[in-house]
């Protein structure tokens, strides 16, 4: 068994994966290896047959010109191992998740260092707008396309209703050099590849639309990654995420035909073959949007309707992040999905105390992809795929598409809003209103925006007979468990820029507004002098002061909400079950738990010191993120269980820092702990 133990990561502690596994000597290797369910996938690579293929083999970085993939060939990994798989994800190419792990064969296959049957390993060829700059050629540098899957007999329809394809494309991130690498090696670590496994699985579960991630491999295989640019690099393990989704065609994917950029005087490698743009769309449209492809005899017509239709998957998908409080972090024209879905999770960040200028990138100076920004830049992500899809869409056609944009989002947002509040008999004019205010309160107050929502549910509606006051005394008294310390606010609203920078940029916008604007912008000083204004009143207020504050800031807005929560009842027979069901329907659309940083930093130390226990543990939990699950509430070496594997431990990997086993514990629906703070994604 100690075998099975280091081959799927497990610790003592956590057993219940491989209760079934069947122990193979060395002789039943060969017939083990013929029954693998991974050999039995059934592809059908049609993307291939349907796009252009680079003819050239030739290795190495290159321009890559009048085709959308080029072959490629994954490089193997040393010992290639599972961290944790989804089952719920594999499923979608009927696969069952034990039957995976036990296959001695399944690490070496979703790693890409061994090719199934019937794949046909490939990189995509794409372009992008990066921090608001035509970036020319980029391409898949460290994912490859392993294949398309035919989804199994009897997939639940639902899973296929924005799917109707039937076919499951997937790639695996990680398995190194493609001809769009650049100046990288292809490969991916553990801390990253874990964060967008399990980030991947986090917002499927949430109901937000996104690729799939279905596992995750490491192996004995090393690159050299200095995490914090700080001058400090390490040897880490190189690991690999196998992603599921219909397709990872995206914006970018059109952008190869552009011509020379006016500000980088970059081209698309593409630039002249508008003959692949049509055929691109022809396959988009006919594959992914076959009602749309039905419904228009005319071309234009139905390119024009292709449009309507990404514009608002995109529309729905910001809206939805916004209102879980997720951030994207590099909003980049190649990470936006062509289907609407959540794509390539880098530096992602689910908020914790509620800052409309949230930025979860650290590398993201500017705050151009902030989470107030958010739905702005996806609106201009659109305007850049129009100028990718002309004269297919012609401009004119383009642009009053996009006039509908704001009033798409507007719409989704506020439906899903009115959920989250449970406001569901009736649509007030002042509905709007009353969700800024609440989003004004948690802003002032510093309120956590998981589990602020989630406390609503327990603010009823007003009952005849109910001592008012005492109630919004109460409703009060749970919102304020939810608010900053001084000291949090404090540290929250320091700001980032150095005093005398600050001082000479305000200077300079002042003296030389030419030079100013090519080193700084107005935006970001506004933020650095709205923070310094901020921690100003605080350094002034003492925390008897700020709690008083606070309580007067959510008495106001309870008052407001529940006198709205009123007009829910007018009309109505049975005020019980109006109650009843509006608890039912927040406590289905306000999670209880999320992916913060802090849960993955956990389960990412535990896994560099081989203990891969608290990935599956997460997963779990995400599994069920509007529910209690007893049992799961804490990281398992709370209890005692997944004490980081000996034989797994190496010196390379010993951290100087505290780990989290070091710290104190909070359950998974806590506001984050001190030590959170330091976390540094970028």
């Amino acid at each position: 068994m100690a075998y099975l133990g280091r081959r799927l990561g497990q610790s003592r502690g956590f057993s219940p994966l491989v209760s079934s596994v069947r122990l193979l000597g060395m002789d039943g290797m060969g017939s083990a290896a013929s029954q693998s369910p991974l050999e039995r996938l059934n592809f059908e690579n049609v993307v291939l047959k349907k796009l252009p293929v680079d003819p050239s083999e030739e290795s190495g970085v290159r321009q890559v010109r009048g085709a959308c993939f080029s072959r490629v060939k994954p490089q193997p990994l040393t010992n290639p191992r599972f961290v944790a798989v989804s089952g719920e994800a594999l499923s979608l190419l009927g696969l069952r998740g034990r039957e995976v792990l036990s296959d001695p064969l399944g690490p070496d296959y979703l790693s890409g260092s061994r090719v199934m049957p019937g794949s046909e390993p490939a990189a995509h060829c794409y372009c992008g707008h990066q921090f608001g700059q035509f970036a020319g050629q980029l391409g898949d540098g460290a994912a490859c396309y392993l294949g398309e899957v035919r989804a199994p007999p009897g997939q639940d329809p639902e899973m296929l209703r924005e799917n109707p394809s039937g076919r499951w494309e997937i790639q695996v991130k990680g398995a190194g050099l493609t001809p769009y690498s650049r100046q990288a090696d292809g490969r991916k670590v553990l801390r990253s590849s874990i964060r967008e496994f399990l980030c991947s699985e986090a917002m499927f579960f949430l109901g937000v639309p996104t690729t799939r991630a279905g596992s995750v491999v490491t192996s004995d295989s090393r690159v050299v990654r200095d995490v914090f640019y700080s001058g400090r690099p390490r040897h880490e393990r190189c690991s690999v995420v196998l992603r599921i989704a219909p397709t990872f065609l995206r914006f970018g994917s059109f952008e190869i035909f552009k011509p020379a950029d006016e500000f980088t005087g970059r081209q698309g490698p593409s630039y002249g073959h508008e003959e692949i743009r049509g055929q691109m769309m022809d396959y988009v449209i006919g594959t992914f949007y076959p009602e749309i492809q039905q419904n228009h005899g005319d071309r234009v017509e139905r390119n024009v309707a292709f449009f309507r239709e990404v514009m608002r998957r995109t529309a729905r998908l910001v809206a939805q992040w916004q209102c879980v409080g997720f951030c994207h972090g590099v909003l980049n024209t190649d990470n936006m999905s062509i289907l609407g879905l959540t794509l390539d999770y880098g530096p992602f960040g689910f908020m914790d105390r509620f800052d409309p200028n949230f930025i979860c990138n650290a590398s993201d100076s500017s705050g151009r992809y902030s989470y107030q920004a958010q739905p702005a830049i996806c609106r201009w992500n659109l305007v850049k795929l129009a100028e990718a899809l002309a004269p297919e869409v012609p401009p004119d056609r383009a642009e009053a598409v996009m006039d509908e944009y704001l009033d798409a989002f507007n719409s989704f947002y506020l439906a899903n809003m009115r959920k989250k509040l449970g406001l569901l008999k009736k649509e007030e004019p002042e509905d709007a209103m009353l969700i800024t205010e609440l989003l004004q309160a948690m802003h002032n107050t510093g309120a956590d925006f998981t589990n602020t929502f989630r406390s609503l549910s327990r603010i009823s509606c007003p009952a005849e007979g109910e001592d008012e006051e005492e109630a919004v005394r109460r409703a009060t008294d749970l919102l304020l468990e939810q608010c900053s310390s001084l000291e949090e606010l404090k540290a929250a609203n320091k700001p980032t820029m150095d005093p005398r920078e600050l001082a000479m940029l305000l200077s300079m916008a002042q003296s030389n507004p030419a030079l100013f604007q090519m080193i700084s912008d107005r935006a970001t000083i506004a933020r650095q002098l709205e923070k310094l204004g901020r921690l100003k009143e605080l350094m002034e207020t003492s925390q008897e002061q700020l709690r008083s504050q606070q309580a007067e800031e959510w008495t106001s807005w309870i008052r407001l909400y529940r006198k709205r929560l009123a007009l829910e009842l007018e009309g109505q027979s049975d005020e019980q079950a109006v109650q009843e069901e509006r608890a039912r329907v927040m406590d289905g659309t306000n999670p209880r738990v999320v992916l913060r940083n802090y849960i993955a930093q956990n389960a990412i130390e535990a896994a560099e010191k081989g203990d891969f226990s608290e990935v599956q543990r997460v997963l779990r939990v995400l599994e069920k993120p509007f529910s209690s699950q007893p049992g799961l509430e804490l990281p398992a070496w709370v209890h005692g269980g997944g004490a980081a594997a000996q034989a797994e431990r190496d010196e390379e990997e010993q951290q100087e820092e505290p780990s989290s086993m070091g710290r104190n514990p909070v359950p998974y629906d806590s506001k984050p702990p001190s030590w959170a703070q330091e976390i540094c994604v970028t």
